[in-house]
């Protein structure tokens, strides 16, 4: 049987600034706009021609792909592994085979996932163990004990947004090195302000001592617009779980497991499947095989239990005006939701924009997209006996899907949602500024749980409409509309149209600068020009919100 491979902590690339020719004739010169690299080929020596076993690789191909259960298909990984991690929230987590390596006991895994679990389940049970040295990761959620080992150095963290992480992923798979990409530009992301690993100063004075710190991207100009470089990541090995493999490894994935779990098993040298069901070859039809099996080297029976992070049932009380706060909310979903026209595909973040579904008006059919793969994504489940644990949203919670809904990789998601496919993205704000930046990630000096896919949302503004729906003050009163914002960026001028309880802005992105176009019922122009912090223009005729 193989066995794995010495592991070794991803890093970036730093790339050396390119030399150029100066000497071209006129055919290459109309070629100015690429970068043209040298090499030099060194004189031919005699010497005897290398056996093919010395030059070429010599792969062992195993008769059967079936291991006796988990310990035995982990028992050789090694401590120092790159280990991917499928799985969003709980779903689709290989929990059987992350207990097995609980067991096992290596240490210094560099573990790359979307996120790492809750309480025991997920990587957060590696974690309990102190068993990663690393993580790459979009969000660090609700997970105290990963929280609390990254604040004091004891593991390092590589924050990167959602869509960033599946497409560094699908490019290691696919033998890709690196790519450029728009999410993060002009952003921490880029600038490498997020700090790798840290600890707390000694002098009790709160602020982290920086011990690792990230590195500065590379960035370049394609068509007059600036793109950042990604490194690509592959693994020492992938574990993920489906719902049928058969013995060739041909794979199945329920819904929202499939999202990571392909791009994972293709970017791995040993990718490790835990099954609901074995089947034998020949059982399952060749047009529903969602991963051919020559991206898998060893199959397990899953023996653990499915988990849910956020069992959510839909309820009349989610948009009931029973309290100020949440006639508040509603308000601000209520003029959202006039943004969605027929026919439109539509991301939507978490909290009020995600209300923003329930007040479509009647006969308007709107698309939904989930960013952890769903397009077509309907509401909450009615009662407890219609939750599946394999269909979640990218909130963790529980949801359905609608008639003529599709279910997709990472990959496939993000490619919808930076390549301008999805029409419409409303999310919520920390601060918008008057030029139509948007921070809604990150307050320096607290604990913050990662940018997740908001970077990528925000990455083509130029052909998804960004719309902010938010409060107009925080908490303490201070204005959210501000003229520039304080706190790191998700996206520089990518907000069009900014929706508060209080009215509503259109935003000049090309030029900078708000109007003020419609006021909520009861509220005067003076008390907005009192709660905004933001200079702004009013229309000449406004409009009631």
């Amino acid at each position: 049987m193989a066995s794995f491979l010495d592991g070794s902590v991803c890093r970036a690339i730093t790339i050396s600034s390119r030399p150029r020719c100066s000497a071209l004739d006129t055919s290459v010169k109309a070629l100015s706009s690429c970068d043209i690299r040298v090499f030099s080929t060194s004189i031919p020596r005699r010497r005897q021609a290398p056996r093919p076993e010395d030059t070429h690789p010599t792969p062992s191909r195993p008769k059967s792909k079936i291991y006796k259960d988990a310990d035995d298909a982990v028992k050789d990984l090694k401590d120092g592994s790159t280990l991917l991690s499928a799985g969003f929230g709980l779903c689709g987590v290989a929990q059987t085979l992350i207990e097995a390596i609980g067991r096992q006991g290596a240490k210094d895994l560099t573990a790359v996932s979307n996120n790492a679990g809750l309480g025991n389940n997920g990587l957060a049970h590696l974690v309990q163990k102190g068993q990663l040295g690393g993580m790459i990761c979009s969000f660090i959620g609700n997970n105290k004990q990963l929280e609390k080992q990254y604040l004091t150095g004891k593991i390092a963290i590589e924050l990167c947004p959602q869509g960033t992480i599946a497409e560094r992923i699908r490019a290691g798979g696919a033998g890709i090195p690196a790519f450029f990409t728009s999410t993060g530009v002009k952003t921490y992301i880029q600038t490498g302000q997020i700090p790798i690993r840290q600890q707390p100063a000694e002098d009790g004075s709160g602020k982290p001592v920086v011990l690792e710190a990230a590195r500065p991207k590379e960035t370049r100009i394609f068509n007059n617009k600036e793109f950042v470089m990604e490194t690509a990541i592959t693994g020492d090995v992938a574990i993920l779980r489906a719902n049928k493999v058969d013995k060739a490894g041909n794979c199945q994935f329920n819904y929202t497991v499939k999202t990571y779990a392909p791009i994972m098993a293709k970017a791995a040298k040993v990718s490790i499947v835990e099954a609901d069901e074995i089947v034998e070859i020949g059982a399952l039809d060749p047009d529903q095989v969602d991963l051919p099996g020559i991206y898998i080297d060893r199959i397990v029976q899953a023996t653990a239990e499915k988990a849910v992070e956020v069992k959510k049932l839909a309820s009349k009380n989610d948009i009931a005006e029973n309290n100020p706060a949440q006639a508040r909310r509603n308000r601000v979903a209520k003029r959202a939701a006039k943004e969605l026209k027929e026919g439109f595909y539509v991301n939507l973040g978490v909290g009020i924009p995600t209300l923003a579904a329930s007040f479509v008006e009647p006969g308007i059919q709107v698309w939904l997209q989930s960013e952890n793969g769903i397009l077509g994504m309907g509401p909450y489940p009615e009662s407890e006996d219609q939750i599946d644990p394999d269909l979640i949203n990218a909130g963790k919670e529980t949801v359905t899907l609608l008639p003529g809904a599709s279910t997709f990789d990472s990959a496939d998601s993000f490619a919808m949602i930076r390549g301008g496919h999805v029409d419409v993205s409303i999310l919520g704000a920390l601060q918008v500024s008057a030029e139509g930046d948007l921070a809604n990630y990150m307050i320096p000096g607290k604990v913050f749980k990662g940018m997740g896919g908001a970077m990528d949302l925000v990455s083509n503004p130029d052909q998804t409409k960004i719309v902010v729906a938010t409060d107009h003050v925080d908490k303490n009163g201070r204005s959210k509309i501000v003229q520039d914002c304080a706190l790191p960026l998700t996206g520089k001028s990518v907000v069009s149209t900014i929706i508060t309880d209080l009215c509503v802005f259109q935003v000049d992105r090309k030029k900078g600068g708000l109007t003020l176009t419609e006021l909520a019922e009861g509220v005067t122009l003076e008390e907005v020009q009192s709660k905004t912090d933001a200079k702004f223009a009013v229309a000449p005729e406004l409009g009631e919100m």
